[in-house]
C-alpha cells in the first residue's frame, strides 16, 4: 500500500550526495537519482508535501496565512439536506460532528462498539441513490490502469494486513514523539505497550500502522509510521477516537490514514467473517484520488483536480445485481457487506485493494475467489458534498 505523501524526515534528508542545500523562491522541477537525498528549506513559512505517485511528490513553502476561509459543507448523511458550516484550523478548535445516518449496529472489538450504531461506517448504504457522477468515477479508475479487479490486502502471512492490538485500561500511556505531522496529530501520551504490533513486523520499512483499542475508555489510537524509540514511540502521524462518539477530526487535518478516517472500523476482520456477517463498511484504495473529500473523511491526499478522480471518503457499493451465489466461504461473507455497507476510500495504493486485519486463519485460496470481481461491479453512491 502507498502512502498519501513523502514522510517529512525523508523530506528533511541532508543532499548529501550533492552537498547542497536548496531554498525555492519560485516553483522548481528537480528531478534525483537512486541515492539522492534533498533538503528543501522554507524561510518563515509552512512546507507542505503531497505525493503524488510513488516517483513524485509536491512540496510547497506556504505562508503563515491571514485569514482562515470558511467552507459551508454538507454532512455524508442519506438524504445530504443539513448543512453546516466548517473552518479549517490549525488547532483542534472545533472538532465537527458527522451527522447521524440511517441505523446500522455497532461491531464489538475489546467490548467496546466500534463506534455508534448511526455512525457512517456503520450504516446500511444499499437504499442509498447512485451518485449523478458515478460512471465517469469508475471510468476514472480504469484510466489509471493497473489492478481492476478486486484483492484482498490480507491474508495468512503474518506480515500481510494491518495488525491491531486490546490493551487494558491499566495499560500504561508513554510519550509520542511525532516526526513529520506533529501540527495533525493528536499529542500523546497513548497507552501502546512495546510489543503492539506493527503492520509489516517489526523490520517494514512500510506505512508501519500501530493500532490500539484500550478497554474502559473504549478509545481507538493510532500511528503511522511508528517505530519503538527509548521509553515511548516516534510516529509520522498520530490520532485518537473516542469509539463513543461520532465526531470527526478537525477540517484539513490527516490522521493515521490519509483521509483523516480512523483505519479500525473498515477492516475486515476474521473473527467477524466466521460469525457470517460483516457489519461496518470496508476501507480501500484506489491509486490516485482527487483533491477533494466527503464526510466523514476530513483530509484530502493528491493535487489531481481531474473530476473523474474518486475523492476521499467516497463510498462505493456493490452493485445488488451482482450475483453471489458462485461465491462461497469468507468471500460471499465479505461479497454481501459490499452490497449492504459498501466500501469507503481511505488512502492512495493499489486500485481495488481491500484491507484486513493481519490473522495467520486466513484462508488464501478462499480470498482469491475475490480477484474475479471488476471493479465495474460497484457503483459510487451519493453521501453527501464534496469538500475542495
Amino acid at each position: 500500500m502507498r502512502r498519501r505523501f513523502l514522510p517529512g524526515a525523508v523530506i528533511g534528508a541532508a543532499l548529501a550526495a550533492l552537498g547542497v542545500v536548496a531554498a525555492f523562491a519560485a516553483s522548481t522541477d528537480t528531478s534525483l537519482r537512486g541515492g539522492d537525498d534533498l533538503r528543501i528549506r522554507c524561510g518563515g513559512s509552512k512546507l507542505t508535501t503531497t505525493r503524488v505517485s510513488t516517483t513524485e511528490v509536491v512540496a510547497k513553502c506556504v505562508a503563515a496565512p491571514l485569514a482562515t476561509p470558511t467552507k459551508t459543507l454538507v454532512p455524508a448523511t442519506a438524504t445530504a439536506t443539513a448543512k453546516a458550516t466548517a473552518t479549517r484550523t490549525t488547532a483542534p478548535i472545533a472538532t465537527p460532528t458527522a451527522t447521524p445516518v440511517s441505523g446500522g449496529s455497532s461491531p464489538l472489538i475489546g467490548g467496546c462498539p466500534v463506534f455508534p450504531a448511526n455512525n457512517a461506517w456503520n450504516t446500511d448504504i444499499s437504499g442509498f441513490a447512485v451518485d449523478t457522477n458515478s460512471a465517469n468515477y469508475l471510468s476514472g479508475v480504469v484510466s489509471l490502469g493497473g489492478n481492476q479487479k478486486l484483492h484482498a490486502d490480507f491474508g495468512s502471512n503474518p506480515t500481510y494486513g494491518i495488525p491491531y492490538i486490546v490493551v487494558p485500561s491499566t495499560q500504561a500511556a508513554v510519550p509520542i514523539t511525532f516526526t513529520a505531522y506533529g501540527d495533525e496529530s493528536d499529542p500523546g501520551p497513548y497507552p501502546v505497550p512495546f510489543n503492539a504490533p506493527i503492520e509489516g513486523g517489526a523490520s517494514s520499512n512500510g506505512d508501519r500502522h500501530v493500532l490500539v483499542v484500550q478497554q474502559g475508555s473504549c478509545k481507538l489510537y493510532e500511528m503511522y509510521r511508528a517505530f519503538q524509540s527509548g521509553a515511548g514511540w516516534n510516529a509520522d502521524s498520530g490520532a485518537v477516537f473516542t469509539l463513543s462518539s461520532n465526531a470527526l477530526r478537525p477540517e484539513g487535518w490527516t490522521s493515521a490514514d490519509a483521509a483523516g478516517l480512523p483505519i479500525l472500523p473498515g477492516l475486515v476482520r476474521y473473527d467477524e467473517v466466521k460469525s457470517g456477517q460483516i457489519n461496518h463498511a470496508l476501507r480501500f484504495t484506489v491509486a490516485t484520488t482527487q483533491r477533494a473529500y466527503i464526510h466523514p473523511a476530513v483530509h484530502w491526499a493528491s493535487s489531481s483536480t481531474a473530476t473523474n478522480m474518486l475523492p476521499m471518503g467516497a463510498r462505493l457499493r456493490l452493485k445488488s445485481s451482482f450475483d453471489t451465489s458462485p461465491y462461497t466461504g469468507d468471500t460471499r461473507v465479505i461479497l454481501e457487506a459490499l452490497k449492504k455497507y459498501g466500501m469507503m476510500v481511505a488512502d492512495n495504493g493499489s486500485n481495488w485493494f481491500i484491507s484486513g486485519a493481519t490473522d495467520s486463519r486466513w484462508n488464501d485460496t478462499d480470498l482469491d475467489q475475490l480477484k474475479n470481481i471488476p471493479g465495474s461491479a460497484f457503483e459510487v453512491v451519493s453521501t453527501g458534498s464534496i469538500v475542495r
